[in-house]
Order: structure tokens, then C-alpha cells, then sequence
């Protein structure tokens, strides 16, 4: 179990019209189980499969047809626990949540309310360099995907698709410590990397594999702490739900809508009505979409098709042992091993295939210089022409072969920047295109001398500029560099100026 003594998040204060109003948030997030089989039957979870063609007998509910756990499921709910710090529960059960809707075949949703695979955890949100604050989780559950409505394919008649129906979903539960708009789309940002660190979501938001009900409300200054203290709930205001948000911005903004909703009603002298409510980005508001149940609606029970699932703690061992380096780890690795930056670390730790590439090129090279040229170089053009580092044209040997270039001395950091846009639009071997090219620095000192010699003849008027100021002295170095096509080496250049001029 966890030491949930830690103080209570400091709230967003948000001025009213007559009086200031603290925001408070919790958050369901349901997050699709990376898994090629759905939880209770064989059938695919590809995307973007014609409808109603990843349907099993089982997920349409034909008569006689009975549920099997897929284990592949329970074992990536059990990781993402542990990737959460949570206790994992070695006895969980599955329940029926009965409702009626029509891409719900069954009439019922198979869930774990009383008994989840998941207790308490948290998660660590960053939320600027050297400010961070903690989520605590209070639980998460497998359970049901449900299907997908389709209205817009005809103007009379709807459609249903149930190629998401049965797909393994962990719902990830929070507490209401999130205190603001910003700190909710970092929290969802922060655990969207978890799970894909872990390999147990993809987090894709536009497909709806990572999308999260909002619970929000206000209270008054102080009110809060109460609750930390008695954690009863009444002092944190009657709370409306947003549902199925799956995008970052638009969460930030449901918030900040829903909370002036709030406060202009409590203001007004009327009451928050617990409901479900709808975010329309496009109006910039919430709407009422149901009232909102309690478990006792549902009708929950014991699903009798299903025993209670039992799991060996030494199985729960065994995945433990098996968990990939997480974010807050590799960062304050990079940090250590390759001394840098809290900005640099986080950049490269924010997608796991960013620090797979950074990992492959910093191997065995200065980590500093290779941070620089992925962050700065590479995600600088990727940026321009709208890609990400998967769809890169400059894959990690390369970029490592041009680091290793600069490293020996055979190319400046000028011809270094020229051989990455070759390298970028026509591929190839970096060393290989310098030598072809004649790209390489350099080095001769006689030559470098030459040079110089032949600049500082041309022209004696600077020289004596040069000598009574000596900063002037870079001119001659920009000259030299400009004569030799930029493939001297600036050091070498910089060293015989400096004797020559006798500076």
C-alpha cells in the first residue's frame, strides 16, 4: 500500500464575480488494453477493420455463448499496476453492469465494481522544470468496450458497428487531486507515456484507444483541505461528469467551461445538478446528456459466467521483473549519465520511440552532442515537414555516423549541418559522402597557414584594427573560413590568427 501522507495539491483559484472559487477534478480514464485478441474472445482488435467483421458468437451475444478471459489482458492490466506503484489485488472478480443501448448486444457490460484487478497507486505530474505533483489512483478495473453508433451514413436510419465490442479496456480511477485545466492534460499526458513506456496502451487518442470522463466542481477556498482531512466528499461540491474526451486541448477547455458554468449557477443562488454532460467544441460549452446514475441503477451483480479470478504472486513477480526502464527513470538517467539538461531529459523521454533513437545514437558517443543534434538538427526538420521521429529519413546510425565525424575533427559543425540535409533528403553513408564529396576539414596547419598569410596581406589596414582591438581578430577567422569553403578547422584557424597577428 501506498503513504498517502503527502500534502494536498495547491488549488487553481478561480475569481468569480463575487466570490473566488477553488476547481476540483477527477478523472476516469479508460484506456484501451494493447492486445490482438479482445478480452473474452478470440475475435481482432484491429483499427479500421470493415464493420462488424472483428465479431465473435461471443461479443454479439448469441444464445450459449460463454465468456473465456483472455490472460494476455490480465497480465497487461497487472503491469500497468505495477507501473503505477498500486497493489495488485491476487483476487478480483468480474460483474454485470446491466443498461440497454443498442451497440451494446448483451445488455450488459462485464466490469469489476466491488472486486478490481488494481488498488491504490499514483502517478508523479510534472508540471514545469523542478515542479512536480502527485495523482493518487484509487483504483483500475478490465472490463468491456462497448460498440459505435453511426448517425451520419443516412438521414433516417442509424448504423451500429460492434468491431469494438469485448475489447479489453483498463478504466485507470483517480482521486479528485487534480486542482486545474493545466493539470489535467499533464496528468493524462504523464500517463498516457506510462502505458506506453509499458507497452500495455497505445495511447491513441484520435482512435479513441485513451479517452477520459472528467468529473468536475467547485467549492469555496478552504473547503478542500477539509476534505483531505475528514475525506468527505461534501465538501468539494456536487460534481458533473464530461464524458469521452480524447484530446488534451479540448479536456483543458471542457474544464475551464464547466467550472464557469458552475460558479455562474451557484452565484445565481441555484445548485449543481449531478448529471453527464457533453462538450461541444465548436460552441464552447457543455450540455446536459443524462442524469447521472449511481451504482445501484445498474443493477450490478456477480457475473455468474465467470469464477472470481485468482493470480500467484509469483506470477505478479515475474512481470515485475520484467518491467521496462519508465519515464521518470530513464530521465534522471539521462540527467545523470549524460548531464543533461531537466528540459533536454524530458524532450527525450516524452515518446518511447524518441528515447529508443536517442539511446541508439548516444551509445557509446559524448550523450551532451547527441542530445543536441536530435533535439535541435533532427526534431527541427522533422517539425518543418510535419513528421515524427517513426517517420524519420535520417534513421540513428546515420545521425551517429555524422556525430562521429564531428567527434574525430573530419568535419566542422558548419560541413556537419551541410552533410545532414544530404544525409536528410538523398540517404547515404555519411563518411562516405564526405570523402566523395570532399567534405572533409582541413586539417594541414600549412595550409590553414597559407591562408592566412594571403588574408592578412590582402588587407593591412585591418590588421592594424586588429591589433589595437583584438576582439577584431575574428574577422580574419571568418575570412580564412570563407577562402578554405568553410573546411578549415575553426580551432586551427583561431590559433595561427591569433599567433600571427602576435595577440
Amino acid at each position: 500500500m501506498l503513504d498517502l501522507t503527502f500534502e494536498p495539491p495547491k488549488p487553481k483559484v478561480i475569481a468569480g464575480a463575487k466570490h473566488d472559487w477553488e476547481l476540483v477534478i477527477g478523472m476516469e480514464v479508460h484506456a484501451q488494453v494493447s492486445s490482438r485478441a479482445k478480452l473474452f474472445s478470440g475475435a481482432s482488435t484491429t483499427f479500421g477493420a470493415e464493420p462488424n467483421s472483428n465479431v465473435s458468437f461471443v461479443d454479439a451475444a448469441m444464445p450459449g455463448m460463454l465468456p473465456v478471459i483472455n490472460e494476455f489482458c490480465v497480465e497487461q492490466a497487472v503491469r500497468t499496476g505495477l507501473g503505477l506503484k498500486a497493489a495488485i489485488n491476487l483476487v478480483s472478480a468480474f460483474d454485470r453492469k446491466n443498461y440497454f443501448y443498442p451497440d451494446l448486444p448483451q445488455g450488459y457490460q462485464i466490469s469489476q465494481l466491488y472486486h478490481p484487478i488494481v488498488g491504490e497507486g499514483e502517478v508523479l505530474v510534472e508540471l514545469g522544470e523542478g515542479i512536480a505533483r502527485m495523482v493518487r489512483i484509487e483504483r483500475i478495473h478490465l472490463e468491456q468496450d462497448a460498440g459505435k453508433s453511426i448517425h451520419d451514413m443516412d438521414p433516417n436510419m442509424s448504423f451500429v458497428d460492434l468491431n469494438r465490442t469485448g475489447v479489453a479496456l483498463m478504466e485507470i480511477v483517480s482521486r479528485p487531486d487534480i486542482r486545474g485545466p493545466e493539470e489535467a492534460a499533464a496528468y493524462i499526458a504523464k500517463l498516457r507515456q506510462i502505458l506506453r513506456y509499458l507497452g500495455t496502451c497505445d495511447g491513441n487518442m484520435q482512435n479513441g484507444n485513451l479517452r477520459a470522463d472528467v468529473n468536475v466542481s467547485v467549492c469555496r477556498p478552504g473547503e478542500y483541505e477539509k476534505y483531505w482531512e475528514t475525506q468527505d466528499f461534501s465538501h468539494l461540491g456536487t460534481r458533473c461528469e464530461i464524458k469521452n474526451m480524447n484530446s488534451m486541448r479540448f479536456i483543458q477547455q471542457a474544464i475551464e467551461v464547466e467550472a464557469r458554468r458552475q460558479i455562474a449557477l451557484l452565484e445565481a443562488g441555484g445548485e449543481v445538478v449531478q448529471e453527464t454532460r457533453l462538450y461541444d467544441p465548436d460552441k464552447g460549452e457543455t450540455r446536459s446528456m443524462r442524469s447521472k446514475e449511481e451504482a445501484h441503477d445498474y443493477r450490478y451483480f456477480p457475473d455468474p459466467d465467470l469464477l472470481p479470478l485468482e493470480i500467484e504472486q509469483t506470477w505478479v513477480d515475474e512481470i515485475a521483473a520484467a518491467l521496462p526502464e519508465l519515464p521518470d527513470a530513464r530521465k534522471a538517467r539521462y540527467m545523470s549519465d549524460f548531464g543533461l539538461t531537466d528540459y533536454d531529459a524530458s524532450v527525450l523521454t516524452a515518446e518511447v520511440e524518441t528515447a529508443a533513437y536517442f539511446e541508439a545514437v548516444a551509445q557509446g558517443r559524448d550523450g551532451k552532442l547527441a542530445a543536441n543534434w536530435v533535439i535541435n538538427e533532427l526534431f527541427g526538420r522533422l517539425k518543418k515537414e510535419d513528421h515524427d521521429i517513426t517517420s524519420s529519413p535520417v534513421d540513428p546510425a546515420q545521425l551517429g555516423g555524422i556525430i562521429d565525424l564531428i567527434s574525430r575533427g573530419d568535419i566542422s559543425g558548419k560541413i556537419a549541418k551541410d552533410l545532414f540535409e544530404i544525409v536528410y533528403t538523398e540517404g547515404g553513408d555519411p563518411a562516405e559522402i564526405v570523402e566523395a564529396r570532399g567534405m572533409k576539414q582541413v586539417t594541414d596547419t600549412g595550409a590553414i597557414e597559407a591562408a592566412v598569410d594571403q588574408v592578412i596581406a590582402d588587407n593591412p589596414a585591418q590588421v592594424e584594427k586588429a591589433k589595437a582591438n583584438p576582439k577584431l581578430a575574428g574577422w580574419f577567422v571568418g575570412q580564412v573560413m570563407k577562402a578554405t569553403g568553410g573546411k578549415a578547422n575553426p580551432k586551427a584557424v583561431n590559433d595561427i590568427v591569433q599567433a600571427k597577428l602576435g595577440l
